[in-house]
């Protein structure tokens, strides 16, 4: 016997307007919510296309949230939001307008503290590996190289 619950598409709809207000949601995210539903592909169309309709889901908007979110909290670099947002199938336009909505002295400011802290907490003698540990935990993060070197140049000599 099957014991997996299964939905009408207006209760599939519901549940995934629910889903959607409670925070924002990419489209790859809310399809295979739907899949995990066990919704068949043209009951998964309909709902996407009212969702879209109605504006619960907006991948702009998505994009928006993610970007912010994730600069301002985890302190990641224009790289990192860019590959994220890649894999979460997010087109090059919402991405590209996303990203105009870092203030770039904000993000200066940021890679300059990061920068501070990262040397601070790094204890290694040899300037050099000091120097590599550093850029690696900043590279990972997805700032860009030449800004990570430069800031390296400015406060390791």
């Amino acid at each position: 016997m099957n014991s997996h619950k299964t939905y009408t598409v207006a209760q599939a709809q519901q549940k995934l307007e629910s889903y959607c207000a409670y925070q924002e949601r990419c489209h790859k995210e809310v399809r295979q919510k739907l899949r995990d539903m066990k919704m068949i592909p043209e009951a998964i169309d309909v709902i996407m296309v009212h969702l879209i309709q109605d504006n619960f889901l907006n991948e702009e908007r998505f994009a928006k949230a993610f970007v912010s979110g994730k600069f301002r909290i985890k302190k990641w670099g224009k790289n990192r939001l860019v590959r994220e947002l890649k894999f979460r199938e997010i087109s090059k336009y919402s991405i590209d307008t996303a990203l105009k909505e870092i203030d770039l002295d904000d993000y200066y400011k940021t890679l300059d503290d990061l920068v501070q802290k990262r040397i601070a907490q790094v204890k290694e003698t040899n300037i050099y590996k000091k120097k590599k540990k550093v850029a690696d935990y900043l590279l990972y993060r997805g700032w860009e190289s030449h800004l990570v070197y430069e800031k390296m140049n400015e406060y390791i000599k």
